[in-house]
């Protein structure tokens, strides 16, 4: 269908819809499924209602503590690297350029 052919939805009705979405909990494919909205309409939206009016900043939305994931990583850990045959190699951070490469000529023989 054409944009002509489209109602206009309001701010406040795109208002009222991301924050449906926000208290839904899904993603924004999964509401967008459920409600035939696009997810990237959505989430622009979601942007430009964060914007406030007027270049006016509205204050930040508030997140629960339970919201967030407590997230560790080992000191210097490096990297994976995945295989065209489906192996992968752990790379340390410490790695040899020079020894990496004779392996990966090696590895390329076979």
């Amino acid at each position: 269908m054409s944009d002509e052919g489209r109602a206009r939805t309001s701010r406040a009705d795109w208002a009222k819809r991301v924050e449906r979405w926000r208290d839904s909990g899904l993603t924004a494919a999964q509401f967008g499924a459920e409600t035939g909205v696009n997810p990237r309409t959505l989430t622009y939206w979601k942007w430009v209602l964060s914007k406030g009016t007027r270049g006016e900043k509205t204050a930040a939305p508030v997140i629960p503590s339970s919201a967030f994931v407590e997230v560790r990583t080992a000191p210097s850990a490096g990297f994976e690297l995945a295989l065209a045959n489906g192996r992968r190699l752990q790379i340390p951070s410490t790695f040899d350029a020079g020894t990496l490469e004779r392996l990966l000529t090696v590895l390329e023989r076979r």
